[in-house]
């Protein structure tokens, strides 16, 4: 992916209903162009597929926790691409010390939260992890 079609992933991030002829506009291209990049992700596998977030998705997770990431050499960009498709990341913070990311997640279930650790440990990259669960919030913003 390009800078362009990483600006394209971003909107379409944001609202992943924007018509062509709005994200063209926001990203100063033709509807064709954005119409052709659209596609080639998808057909290349970097756009799985869209989605809607509806009320329930944005309350409080039930189980929710911190991955610290230490990470080889210069993959940091990559893997935080990975890390944004993740729908059990709800932020990505890079960071100095030991841990290079610290990456929040929310989800229904332990299992579930288990399931997005293990994959995201399977990503070539990644040499350690540490994952601290959350068990209360004293404040929030």
């Amino acid at each position: 992916m390009d800078k362009t079609d990483e600006r394209l992933v971003s909107a379409l991030r944001h609202d992943a209903r924007a018509s062509l002829s709005d994200l063209a506009l926001q990203l100063n291209l033709s509807r064709t162009t954005v119409r052709a990049r659209i596609e080639r992700l998808q057909s290349r596998g970097d756009i799985l597929g869209f989605t809607v977030v509806v009320k329930e998705d944005v309350l409080r997770d039930p189980v929710r926790g911190l991955m610290l990431i230490g990470i080889e050499g210069r993959g940091a960009n990559r893997i935080t691409r990975q890390l944004q498709g993740i729908p059990e990341v709800r932020a990505i913070h890079s960071t100095n010390g030991r841990w290079d990311l610290i990456v929040e997640l929310g989800t229904e279930t332990l299992e579930t939260l288990d399931t997005a650790l293990a994959k995201i440990r399977t990503f070539d990259g990644i040499v350690s992890s540490e994952t601290n669960l959350l068990l209360s919030t004293k404040k929030e913003t």
